[in-house]
């Protein structure tokens, strides 16, 4: 027997070779195993909240006193936010939600519309007191997934 009939031999020469059984059940294993995530997600609801990541914006505040404290909130950069998935709440209390004013709001007080982008300010006039908290707080929509994006105290 010379070198190359041993090669063959060795190698299989001209013999077709089957793919091993048990590489196609990892396969077969491993489709399944992918497949019952994507329906497990879908199934349990996971997939809606994938894209309800909440918003990477920064707000300022700046306070004024004359007979009642103003704050002011001004969406300094990052994403755009839409207003009616914002409130804004001093002392604990909603001074803005779902894109209105809260009703006790003051005279002095204004809105915001649409989308929230850089440079877009809320004026809002109340009884606030020195060392209230004052939040902005995103909601996602149609999910009860909320999150903090703004945080100051009142500081006069």
């Amino acid at each position: 027997m010379n070198l190359s009939e041993a090669l063959k031999s060795f190698v299989g020469g001209d013999e077709e070779r089957a793919v091993s059984p048990v590489i196609g059940v990892i396969l077969m294993v491993a489709i399944t195993v992918i497949l019952a995530a994507v329906i497990g997600t879908f199934v349990l609801g996971l997939g809606d909240r994938v894209g309800q990541s909440s918003p990477n914006a920064n707000f300022g505040f700046d306070y004024s006193a004359g007979n009642d404290i103003v704050v002011e909130v001004t969406h300094d950069g990052g994403d755009s936010v839409e207003a009616n998935q914002v409130n804004v709440s001093v002392g604990g209390a909603d001074v803005y939600a779902d894109g209105e004013l809260v009703d006790d709001s003051g005279e002095n007080s204004s809105s915001w519309s649409g989308d929230i982008t850089a440079g877009d300010s809320i004026y809002v006039d109340g009884k606030f007191s020195d060392g209230d908290e004052v939040r902005v707080i995103w909601s996602a929509s149609g999910s009860d997934q909320t999150a903090v994006i703004g945080e100051s105290e009142v500081d006069i």
